[in-house]
This record gives structure tokens, C-alpha cells and sequence, in this order.
């Protein structure tokens, strides 16, 4: 089995993520991919990050039935901050032996991972596969490997090199780096996707009404998390907001 985890806030959850994560596993050949909405980030205060439990069923009505792609409460379950080091130690003690994990990132937070907690534990036990927006991240391809190769060798170690052959970067006692770009899904993006998953819509996430209830909606349809009632709306109206189009978030 090959295995992706995607952790992050999902604060909230939009098409970016969901973009993101197919991508990855239609070109690394995963049999799944672990979405890990976090509890409490180290790196950001409380007060900006949304109910865990609303987060985590954002999280279940966005992905529905999309082949490939499952929730993990793991760090929700956790006590204090989450550390993605205790996440990994997690999954490589519970799933099969002969599993193949990779820890998938951006490339803006890869570029940080020097300051995460057991950095270097990481780098060992698992293989990352970290995305780059062209035109976001960097201007183009190239430019992304040559922003990656850089501060792998200027701040993780010297003898990381590139294994043009099997597309990543390596260093002998650590696990590989992959890097894959992600264009920015747009319009016509969103539609061909839309459009692979049975005809279905991808949900938007929008932002929460309160401090208790989180909402999903699909172009006109509005969910609410407590599933106490699904309407339809011609005008959204200002009090909720378009969805990011990155998928780092």
C-alpha cells in the first residue's frame, strides 16, 4: 500500500485541497490519501483556527465518496499541540509493514521544516512529496527544484543531491524528496474536475456564520454541519466569502 498524509488546519477545507490531493494521487500511484485537520497548530494562536470538530466534518462533507481520499481524527484525539513527528510515529505503528508513506506539503511550509519539532526524525522516517504552485511558489518548474535544492542543501544538509532518474532529491541515511507542481485550480479546472467525479460539484467551503456552526456550499447549496437543514440560495450574500484558490491553507 502506498499512503499519503496531507495534515494542515484546513481552515477551511476548500477545492484547493481536494485539487491538491488527486493530483498526488494520480501521479504517485497512492491507494490512499489521509486528510489530518490538526487541533491546536503550534504556529498559529487559538482564536484563528475554527472549531475542531466543525473542521473535521467540513473536512467528511467535502470529500463525500471521492475515491482514494479518508479523515484521520488522530491529532484531533491528541493532547496539546499537534506535532507531525507524533502523527508519522502514528501511522508507521499502525498501518501494514510493507506500506510506503509519504508526508505530503507545500512548498512554502517545507521551506520551514528546519524550525518543526524532531526535524530530523522526519527527514528519516519519511518520504516527502512537497507541491508547488508555479506562479505562486515560483515562476515555473524549474524554478521550484532550484528553490527546494537550495535550502536543502544551504540548511538541511550538504550532500542532498538530485536523482534526476527517480525525480527526487536524496541524502544517505534520510528518506526521499519528491517535488510535484500544482496549478492553481481555476474555472476551467474546477469544471473538468467536477466533471470526472460523477457529474458531481466539488463542495466550497465557506466561512462560518458563527462561533458554533461552519457551513459547506456547493454553488447554491448550503450544508450545515449540524445537518439540521439544507437550502437553497440564489445570493449568498457578504457574510460568507469566496474560496481561496491556492491549496495551502
Amino acid at each position: 500500500m502506498q499512503i499519503g498524509l496531507f495534515g494542515g488546519t484546513f481552515n477551511p477545507i476548500h477545492r484547493g485541497h481536494l485539487w491538491a490531493a488527486s493530483e498526488v494521487i494520480k501521479r504517485f500511484h497512492l491507494d490512499q490519501i489521509f486528510l489530518i485537520p490538526v487541533a491546536l497548530p503550534p504556529h498559529k494562536t487559538p482564536g484563528a483556527v475554527a472549531n475542531a470538530d466543525d473542521r473535521l466534518e467540513m473536512i467528511h462533507l467535502a470529500i463525500g465518496n471521492l475515491p482514494g481520499l479518508a479523515v484521520s481524527d488522530v491529532e484531533l484525539n491528541r493532547p496539546g499541540p499537534s506535532y507531525t513527528i507524533d502523527t508519522v510515529r502514528h501511522f508507521k505503528e499502525t498501518l501494514a509493514e510493507d506500506s510506503r508513506i509519504y508526508l505530503i506539503m507545500g512548498l512554502d511550509a517545507f521551506l520551514e521544516i528546519d524550525t518543526w519539532k524532531s526535524y530530523a526524525e522526519l527527514l528519516e522516517q519519511i518520504a516527502f512529496i512537497v507541491m508547488a504552485r508555479p506562479n505562486e511558489d515560483c515562476r515555473d518548474a524549474d524554478q521550484g527544484w532550484k528553490i527546494l535544492e537550495d535550502y536543502l542543501k544551504s540548511t538541511l544538509s550538504a550532500d542532498y543531491e538530485l536523482l534526476t532518474e527517480r525525480g527526487c532529491f536524496a541524502s544517505e541515511g534520510k528518506q526521499s524528496i519528491y517535488i510535484v507542481d500544482i496549478d492553481a485550480i481555476d474555472n476551467t479546472t474546477t469544471t473538468t474536475f467536477n466533471n470526472n467525479i460523477d457529474g458531481e460539484s466539488f463542495p466550497i467551503v465557506s466561512k462560518r456564520n458563527d462561533t458554533s456552526t461552519s457551513t459547506i456550499f456547493n454553488d447554491t447549496l448550503l450544508v450545515t454541519t449540524d445537518r439540521e437543514q439544507s437550502l437553497r440560495m440564489e445570493n449568498i450574500g457578504d457574510e460568507y466569502f469566496e474560496v481561496q484558490k491556492s491549496f495551502c491553507g
